[in-house]
């Protein structure tokens, strides 16, 4: 490949972004870390200088200082030698789980942050970083498609949370607050404003009418007297749901049931614990079958024909972009068409998309402009993604009214960073702890200094400035588009399609020892494998082979780390996921008998899970093909374990041959 070609100069640029598998960034990152270091230490000496030193020189020598730098030396040799049996996340040879390499400018943003130790729960704690927490809810509305110039009233809002579970949280805190708040004026009786009839029509508005109605109110609150004012701000709040409680609330208004969320088979647990949490309750979550791992539109269409026929508010619509265990996305433009078919006729709730893993991926598809890339531009760099409905799902995303993104994921940043993105700001007033009602004008500056009190709206109470700084400055260096943080997905992709190619070609070499499945194919970088040695019919025996062989791809703490050749992770196909059909597909294209499920140890199909995260699992540099040199690998094992089995032949005439996705 030419050194001048533009492939080459993306590549470039991606070896100064990690410090790389073999720590071949080693003296950059460690540059910084000095340098930054040392100017840190200048600022604290520079804060009134003419203050004497608190610590004397002397107090180095002295044996108790000494003592303790001893101790202190023992403890982190000691925690050093530990981390040594970690998990090698940087190394190509991990395809486990969603982890990888930590990209250097959010790593050393983060260290060069850790010592002024800014609490982002308001500016009185971390002046700097609750500004750049903003920015970053800025930065990634930019990316999903939201609008994101505060100077417009309806741009949106984020926060960065501890992961994608805590995102979800607001998520359903704002979804619920936002259902219950034009309830509360309609009980209130406030004068003047538009509202719906009846409470069944105040529960179920739509989102974006919801807002309009909070913002009316804010500016009916705005031309009123002080006194009057406060008067009706204490009688709306009396009738809020968040003063009453589900049970006042919903007591005071017997018209309303409570109301379910609905989302994919496949969600996340963190659903089934915010229902909880949020004192909902678990049978409140319904779980909607899917096809191919992706939400049946058909499915949720008719169970939303039900709950209006039963007169069943629907808290929010839950779709996912990029499932923790396949990796596939449902098709959000569908379900945020169902949202304006079904508010149309009376059943109003919001769409919220958990794209904790696949957010980032939204950068293929931004322009440095931020518009939306065609489809053809960006399919041009791939064999074949994105697919017509990957791409239709994704430029949705501006038409929803919440996502979760984590950038501890394929953000490459450490842990300690997820995020809440909704897509009107305005509607985070009902979030907040004190009245948070009336606004004074929409100036950037206005809503910078609105929300640098963010402990009002967020769940957390303290939280880490550093991990803000290392989000911030990671958007800066790479900036959320194509042509810049764009590489690195774009990469992770590559390595997904040739993983997915090779898979194929290792169930057409491998026929006459397993059969090999690839359950669908990938819409992003997650590639899962299923496996059966020939001759079994026997779900059981089959998630006993898997197992075994995932015994030589996961973490032994026993065992030297440089004893694994590769790691990698499982997940189960279900069938109460997959549904009749798909089950019957893949279990036949295994040559395994339906009948076995449910017996001890088959209730569920266990099969191989690859995260193609690593940017360097096709080296162009040294001509490797990490993934080839896998599938070598797992062919070894698989012989290997094959012949300790022991041949079926009982049950081999059977068997059909392996499945192409």
């Amino acid at each position: 490949m030419p050194a001048t070609s533009p492939a080459a100069a993306r590549s470039r640029t991606l070896d100064a972004c990690f410090l790389g598998p073999y720590g071949e960034n080693d003296t950059l990152l460690e540059k910084l870390v000095v340098e930054f270091l040392r100017d840190h230490v200048y600022w604290r000496r520079n804060f009134h200088p003419e203050d004497p030193p608190a610590i004397s020189t002397a107090a180095a020598a002295h044996p108790d200082y000494q003592a303790f730098e001893a101790r202190m030396r023992r403890e982190l040799h000691q925690l050093s030698a530990a981390l040594k049996k970690s998990v090698p996340f940087h190394s190509p040879r991990y395809i486990g789980h969603m982890a990888s390499d930590l990209l250097l400018p959010g790593l050393a943003a983060q260290i060069l942050t850790l010592p002024y130790n800014p609490n982002n729960v308001s500016e009185d704690a971390a002046p700097v970083t609750v500004d750049l927490e903003v920015q970053v809810g800025l930065q990634l509305a930019g990316m999903l498609g939201y609008a994101h110039d505060p100077r417009q009233p309806g741009c949106a809002f984020g926060h960065l949370t501890s992961g994608g579970t805590v995102a979800n949280y607001q998520a359903l805190r704002l979804a619920l607050a936002q259902k219950a708040f034009p309830v509360a004026l309609l009980a209130a009786g406030v004068p003047d404003l538009a509202l719906p009839e009846d409470a069944w029509q105040a529960f179920n508005l739509h989102p974006h009418a919801a807002t309009a109605l909070l913002v009316q109110w804010q500016a009916w609150l705005a031309q009123a007297s002080p006194g009057e004012r406060r008067r009706w701000q204490a009688r709306v709040q009396g009738e809020r749901l968040e003063q009453r409680g589900l049970v006042g609330f919903f007591a005071a208004h017997p018209t309303l049931k409570v109301p379910k969320v609905l989302a994919p088979i496949t969600a996340h647990y963190s659903w089934s614990k915010g229902c909880k949490l949020l004192g909902l309750g678990r049978a409140q979550l319904e779980l909607l079958p899917e096809r191919g791992m992706r939400i049946d539109v058909e499915a949720l269409d008719a169970t939303l024909d039900r709950c209006l026929r039963e007169r069943q508010p629907v808290l929010a619509a839950v779709a996912v972009m990029g499932t923790t265990e396949y990796g596939t996305i449902d098709p959000i433009d569908a379900v945020v068409a169902a949202r304006e078919r079904f508010a149309a006729r009376g059943l109003g709730f919001p769409v919220h998309v958990d794209a904790a893993w696949g957010g980032y991926l939204a950068t293929l598809f931004r322009e440095v402009d931020g518009s939306l890339r065609p489809r053809d531009a960006i399919a041009a760099e791939f064999a074949a993604f994105p697919s017509p409905g990957v791409y239709a799902a994704i430029a949705a995303l501006g038409d929803t009214d919440s996502v979760t993104v984590d950038p501890h994921k394929l953000g490459y940043l450490p842990y300690g960073a997820g995020a809440f993105v909704c897509r009107d700001h305005r509607a985070m007033a009902l979030l907040a702890e004190e009245a948070d009602y009336v606004f004074h004008g929409d100036t950037p500056q206005d809503y910078l200094n609105r929300y640098r009190s963010l402990g009002q709206f967020i769940p957390e109470g303290s939280k880490s400035g550093a991990a803000v700084a290392g989000v911030y400055v990671t958007h800066k260096v790479l900036p959320l588009d194509h042509a810049h943080f764009g590489q690195l997905p774009a990469q992770t992709i590559r390595a997904a399609e040739a993983c997915h190619a090779r898979a194929l070609r290792f169930a057409d070499e491998m026929a006459g020892v397993v059969r090999a499945v690839v359950p669908f194919a990938p819409d992003s970088n997650l590639v899962c494998f299923a496996l059966n040695p020939v001759g079994n019919r026997r779900v059981a025996a089959a998630n006993a082979f898997v197992r075994r062989l995932h015994d030589e791809l996961r973490i032994d703490p026993r065992r030297p780390l440089q004893d694994k050749q590769f790691f990698g992770s499982v997940t189960t196909l279900r069938p109460e996921a997959l549904g009749g059909t798909e089950t019957r597909r893949i279990l036949d294209a295994l040559g395994l008998d339906p009948a076995t499920l449910g017996e001890e140890g088959g209730d569920r199909l266990v099969i191989l899970r690859h995260t193609l995260m690593n940017p360097y699992l096709l080296d162009h540099e040294n001509g490797i093909s990490y993934v080839d040199r896998y599938f070598d690998y797992l062919a070894g094992r698989v012989q290997a374990l094959a012949a300790e089995a022991g041949p079926h032949a009982s049950d081999a005439r059977d068997t059909p041959g392996a499945l192409r996705a």
